[in-house]
């Protein structure tokens, strides 16, 4: 599992022009199950998603088209973990 961390470089003006577009871009990885849930960062600086994909290269070739990044207003970093302790309700999913 990999947790991909965006970060807004951008002032949110600009970041808000290409939200629309980023969601729309992730919307067929989150119905085929590869990506997760992800949501916005507090205080609004980015967004966090958990990634399904099986490897880092998938994830990073999934974030390098993203709008958001290809707008240069954000940028990610990706971290690989092995969960290990979950709730009941999520170890099917997983």
């Amino acid at each position: 599992m990999f947790l991909v961390d965006l970060e807004f470089i951008r002032p949110l003006d600009e970041v808000d022009q290409h939200v629309a577009a980023h969601r729309d871009y992730l919307k067929d990885f989150y119905e085929n199950g590869s990506l997760f849930m992800g949501g916005r960062k507090i205080p609004r600086s980015g967004g966090i998603i958990l990634s399904r994909h099986t490897t880092r290269q998938e994830v990073e070739s999934v974030f390098n088209a993203d709008p958001l990044v290809l707008a240069r207003v954000a940028k990610y970093s990706v971290t690989e973990f092995q969960p290990v302790m979950m709730t009941e309700a999520l170890k099917e999913l997983i």
